[in-house]
């Protein structure tokens, strides 16, 4: 299973708001330039994320984006499956009760169902905290290698 590059700008993104969590509001062009990823989709990704609330605009020149909630309460999941849909990797084990004429002799569906709650177990345990606290680590261990 591969997330689309929506998912994944989308998480950086999110990142990259996260990052700057309580200094107000970031724009579009300083996220976008910060992660290396096109504005222009960028808009789009965000307008869905602001449709959901996990972002807030505000008005101004350009269009400027800060975090709805608290960085610790939006999981990677939370942001994955509003811009990729059901994390699931066929869809006989969607959150939407599809249901397959085989499914109550169907040996494989036990496999994708453990890989669903698999993934969804990671992607619900990571917040946007945890990940700029992993950020500081990283940042404090490459310091101390290089001596300055």
């Amino acid at each position: 299973m591969k997330l689309s590059t929506r998912g994944r700008y989308g998480l950086k993104a999110m990142f990259q708001l996260a990052l700057h969590f309580g200094e107000g509001p970031i724009p579009l062009n300083v996220i976008a330039s910060q992660q290396e990823l096109s504005e222009n989709y960028l808009e789009q990704i965000f307008s869905v994320l602001r449709k959901v609330g996990l972002v807030k605009s505000v008005r101004g020149a350009q269009g400027v984006y800060m975090l709805a909630k608290h960085h610790k309460n939006i999981t990677v999941g939370n942001i994955l499956r509003v811009l990729e849909g059901d994390m699931a990797p066929v869809y006989c084990v969607t959150d939407d009760n599809s249901s397959c004429h085989r499914e109550e002799k169907c040996v494989t569906r036990l496999v994708w169902k453990k890989m669903k709650d698999s993934i969804n177990s990671v992607i619900d345990s990571i917040t946007l905290q945890d990940m700029v606290e992993e950020q500081k680590e990283i940042e404090k261990a490459n310091k101390s290698v290089g001596g300055f």
